[in-house]
């Protein structure tokens, strides 16, 4: 339920709108629709509260068709968000490109693609140095030491920090380290994981689920933002194909459907959409003409002996190609790829 107020309306009026909704035990999120303030009801209101709030000073209108997902609808505010990470804006116009190893594997692997992702235009590293992997047996990730060599050779390039939280009690340590903290696909649906890393203060990256609807997509992100944490940004990386030609089959649509939906920024991962590192500078073209706010590419100096997923990974150079690719196809539709400095 969303109550619409009167341009006029008053401090005082809206104070008493809010405490009236907070009586029945529900909680509020004020916003600006346009010309129009408004108030998203959150949590399960009764069915004679539309005409109670109808009845208040202050109000213009109650829609009880209102979206599910009140703090991240694209209704809630008159325009898009834009979330900062660190010296990074995500969502204002040029595109974002976060690249960098699936896995943090050591000193060596981590510098050279750190001064090569940098050398060739992205603005944020990413790793993994807690990996969620389908099999028990596979490299699980560098843990703290992953952490400390992503923060140094951030810190080193001017590369913002973006890494993956797999569990609640691995948040207190990842803060000190990251700029962005990822929620990858498995985790989607994670609601407790989703409700601490609202809880604290650094960005968020949700990855779409595998088999998830665009719908529940969005609710999962509205369990980040209900926890208190407004930057919050959404990624579509492929949803499970029936096709084995790709690892996932990249939802392209879901850019602008997410655009008419949602505040929030929108990126795509095509590298965990393509599977094969030849199809990834295509995807991440397609991605750009689509409207994504970011990118999210996984390079590797020699993928051909990475712990993780090397067959999508790009080597340097091909990094340093598919980046040309991305700014011809920017250009080509009147946006711009965002630098450094």
């Amino acid at each position: 339920m969303i109550a619409t107020l009167k341009p006029d309306c008053t401090l005082a009026e809206k104070a008493a709108i809010i405490r009236h909704i907070e009586s029945h035990g529900l909680r509020v999120h004020v916003g600006d629709s346009g010309e129009r303030p408004v108030v998203s009801i959150i949590g399960s209101p009764g069915p004679d509260l539309a005409d109670e709030l109808g009845g208040l000073d202050g109000v213009e209108s109650v829609s009880l068709h209102a979206p599910s997902y009140p703090l991240v609808s694209l209704g809630s505010q008159p325009g898009p968000s834009v979330v900062k990470v660190r010296d990074v804006l995500v969502g204002s116009g040029p595109v974002v490109v976060m690249a960098g190893p699936c896995s943090v594997e050591s000193a060596q692997q981590l510098e050279a693609v750190s001064d090569g992702v940098a050398a060739s235009g992205a603005v944020m590293l990413r790793g993994g140095a807690f990996k969620p992997r389908t099999s028990p047996y596979s490299f699980q990730g560098l843990g703290l030491e992953g952490l400390e060599l992503l923060r140094a050779n951030g810190d080193r390039t001017g590369l913002g920090v973006v890494s993956e939280c797999v569990a609640p009690e691995d948040i207190d340590l990842m803060v000190d380290y990251v700029d962005m903290m990822q929620i990858g696909a498995r985790n989607m649906q994670k609601f407790r994981l989703l409700q601490a890393v609202g809880e604290q203060p650094k960005p968020v990256l949700l990855k779409r689920g595998l088999m998830s609807t665009i719908e529940e997509f969005l609710l999962a992100a509205e369990h980040a933002m209900a926890a208190g944490n407004p930057r919050a940004d959404m990624c579509e990386r492929g949803v499970r194909p029936f096709d084995s030609a790709t690892r996932s089959t990249l939802d392209i649509s879901a850019v602008p459907v997410l655009k008419e939906r949602t505040h929030l920024p929108v990126l795509i991962d095509p590298s965990h959409a393509a599977g094969k590192r030849s199809l990834v500078p295509r995807l991440a073209a397609a991605g750009v003409a689509a409207g994504a706010d970011g990118l999210l590419i996984e390079v590797h100096n020699d993928p051909e002996v990475a712990l993780s997923d090397g067959p999508q990974s790009l080597t340097l150079e091909g990094f340093k190609e598919t980046m040309g690719m991305i700014e011809a196809v920017a250009e080509a539709v009147g946006r711009s790829v965002a630098r450094l400095g």
